[in-house]
């Protein structure tokens, strides 16, 4: 019988293991099952947060919105997209986020399972190892944990329109706990109460509660909340030069009218990502200056320093 020599811990300390050790175990690799899939189709790699309702109440998540919650996942997504350059895009709202990686991809040979549970893990460890940045005087009391799917959009109409349906729920679901939450928080009712108030309200019903009763006109949210956040690779001017440099650039706004795919058109064929004119009266978002590497708090250029 051969022997094979293996060293451990010590470079003195050898091990010896019979060759056909090797051989005689790895039949149950057969036992392993890969899904590959399918060529030629947008794949989308959705993460959901597990009971995040539960999550948001043990860290005092403010109602019916915490903006610090929604940067956070916007970090963690861009996190994300910095790793893998084959997501052309990402959409995200509340605890979910969707991954759009382009037709061609071959990552990881386009293997089911590696794709969606990189992509999953990567996002929830960026979430946890970013927490402190946006929730500095709140502990993180348990790890958060996000599940994964993956489904296949063969056409780019399917595409568009899954992506339509996920911020029309965003806009849905906003519009709801706007309203559920003034009727609790302002209003005096219980949350039973509340529920029972809206039950069967159409979308003008709840923006008349909203005006009527609280003074506040729905159109005047801020759009992050109510159309989510759409992130784009872009090719941004640094401040103060005339270099360009690719971003990770979060965006509010609508993706269902066609007017954003015709602004976007490299999304859809596929092409290098386009420059993007950022408006000079409006600051940059702290998630691409730290991008730039520009100090968020004064607003220095590192770089230039």
């Amino acid at each position: 019988m051969k022997y094979l020599a293996r060293r451990f811990l010590h470079p003195f300390q050898t091990v010896i293991i019979p060759k056909m050790a090797k051989s005689k175990f790895e039949y149950v690799r057969e036992f392993e099952s890969e899904e590959t899939l399918l060529p030629n189709c947008w794949i989308v790699v959705r993460i959901d947060g597990k009971a995040f309702h539960k999550f948001s109440a043990k860290h005092n998540f403010a109602k019916p919105n915490d903006l610090r919650a929604i940067s956070l996942m916007n970090k963690a997504a861009t996190c994300v997209m910095q790793d893998y350059k084959d997501i052309v895009m990402a959409y995200g709202q509340s605890d979910e986020y969707s991954f759009v990686l382009r037709k061609s991809c071959t990552l990881h040979n386009r293997r089911k399972s590696k794709i969606m549970t990189y992509i999953s893990s990567l996002f929830t460890s960026s979430y946890v190892y970013h927490w402190h940045s946006y929730f500095k005087d709140q502990k993180l009391k348990y790890p958060p944990s996000f599940d994964g799917r993956i489904v296949l959009y063969p056409t780019d109409q399917n595409l568009k329109d899954y992506l339509s349906w996920r911020q029309a729920d965003c806009h849905i679901n906003n519009l709801y706990n706007t309203t559920f939450w003034n009727l609790v928080l302002t209003g005096g009712l219980t949350p039973a109460e509340a529920e029972k108030r809206l039950c069967g309200t159409l979308s003008s019903d709840k923006n008349e509660i909203l005006f009527s009763e609280f003074g506040i006109n729905y159109n005047n949210e801020l759009e992050v909340y109510k159309k989510g956040t759409i992130l784009l690779r872009k090719r941004l001017k640094r401040p103060n030069s005339d270099k360009h440099k690719i971003v990770i650039l979060p965006l509010h706004i609508d993706l269902i009218k066609e007017e954003f795919w015709e602004e976007n058109s490299e999304l859809l064929q596929m092409e290098t990502c386009h420059k993007y004119e950022w408006p000079e009266d409006i600051p940059l978002p702290d998630l691409v200056l730290s991008q730039l590497h520009i100090n968020i708090e004064n607003k220095v250029d590192i770089e230039a320093d």
